[in-house]
C-alpha cells in the first residue's frame, strides 16, 4: 500500500477531549493524519504544543497546521502584509513546536492588481518574512500555499507551482475542490487529475503531496460553499484516488467536508477498496 494518509481538518467532530491528545483518538477511530486549525489566529502556547506533537509521535498521526485566514501577501495595504507575515511567523513557530510538517496557507486577493502585480508583491512579501525567520532563528517549518477557489483570489495551480519554485522551504498544497470549483467544474474524470500530477511531477516532484478534498459547490466566480460527500456535488472522487494509487505517491490528503472525520473513512476505505481490486 503505498504511503498515504487521510485525516480530518480540525478536532473530530465527536472529540470532547483535549486538543493536544486528539491523535489518540485520531488513530483509535482507524485515520493517519490531522490538519489542526489556527482559523482565528495561532492561539496555542509552547508546552500544549509540545504534548500534541508526543501525541501524534507516540500514534503515528501526520500533523499539519492551517495557518490563519486572514492572510493576504499581495494586498494593497502595507499594514495588511505587515499583519500577515506576523501571523506566518507565529505560525512557523507553533509549527516547530508541534511537529507540522506543513504549514498551509492562503496566499492572498488580486485586488486592484493584476495576477502577475500580485504575484510580485507576494515574491516580496515573502522573502521579508523568511528573512524575518531566519534573524528569529525560526527554522524548523514548510509553508505550504494553497489552491484557491474563487476567482478573485491568488491560487491557481500555476501560481502556486511558481511560489514554491520561487522559495525555499516551500511545498505546495492542493485543494482538489478549490481547483475544481476556481475553473467552474473542471475535474471530471481520471485523466483531469492526472493532468494535475504530471504538471507537479515536472515542475515539482514533491516528496509528499499534501492535499484537501470535499464535495463542493460553485457559481461562475468559483467557491461558494463545501458539502458532505454525495452525488450532487463534485469533484469526483474516486479517479482522483485511482490516480494517487497508480502513480505511488506519498501523501496526505485532508477531508474538509461538514463531516470531516466520518467522510475521511469514508474516503480511505474507498482509496483500500481501490487497492484490493488491483492486487
Amino acid at each position: 500500500m503505498n504511503d498515504v494518509r487521510f485525516g480530518p481538518a480540525g478536532l473530530p467532530l465527536r472529540y470532547n477531549g483535549e486538543s493536544n491528545q486528539v491523535c489518540s483518538y485520531i488513530k483509535e477511530i482507524g485515520l493517519g493524519a490531522y490538519e489542526y486549525q489556527a482559523t482565528y489566529g495561532v492561539k496555542i502556547n509552547k508546552q500544549s504544543a509540545g504534548v500534541l506533537k508526543e501525541n501524534s509521535i507516540k500514534n503515528d498521526i501526520r500533523i499539519s497546521m492551517h495557518a490563519p485566514y486572514y492572510i493576504n501577501l499581495c494586498s494593497n495595504k502595507e499594514d495588511v502584509i505587515e499583519r500577515s507575515k506576523e501571523r506566518l511567523v507565529q505560525s512557523a513557530r507553533a509549527a516547530g513546536w508541534m511537529g507540522a510538517y506543513r504549514v498551509v496557507f492562503h496566499p492572498g486577493f488580486y485586488t486592484k492588481y493584476t495576477p502577475k502585480e500580485a504575484m510580485d508583491k507576494l515574491n516580496k512579501a515573502v522573502n521579508e518574512l523568511t528573512e524575518q525567520l531566519d534573524s528569529l532563528g525560526i527554522y524548523d517549518y514548510t509553508f505550504a500555499p494553497e489552491t484557491t477557489g474563487k476567482k478573485s483570489q491568488l491560487g491557481s495551480l500555476e501560481e502556486i507551482v511558481e511560489i514554491c519554485r520561487a522559495h525555499e522551504k516551500f511545498e505546495p498544497t492542493v485543494d482538489f475542490a478549490h481547483l475544481h470549483a476556481r475553473d467552474c467544474g473542471m475535474l471530471k474524470y481520471k485523466n483531469d487529475y492526472g493532468r494535475i500530477f504530471e504538471f507537479l511531477e515536472e515542475e515539482l516532484d514533491p516528496d509528499i503531496l499534501h492535499c484537501h478534498y470535499t464535495h463542493i459547490e460553485f457559481t461562475d466566480k468559483g467557491e461558494r460553499r463545501h458539502h458532505i460527500l454525495g452525488k450532487e456535488y463534485g469533484p469526483p472522487l474516486e479517479p482522483l484516488l485511482d490516480e494517487l494509487i497508480e502513480r505511488g505517491w506519498k501523501a496526505t490528503l485532508i477531508c474538509e467536508t461538514p463531516l470531516r472525520d466520518d467522510d475521511a473513512l469514508i474516503i480511505q476505505r474507498n482509496y483500500r477498496d481501490i487497492i484490493k481490486t488491483k492486487t
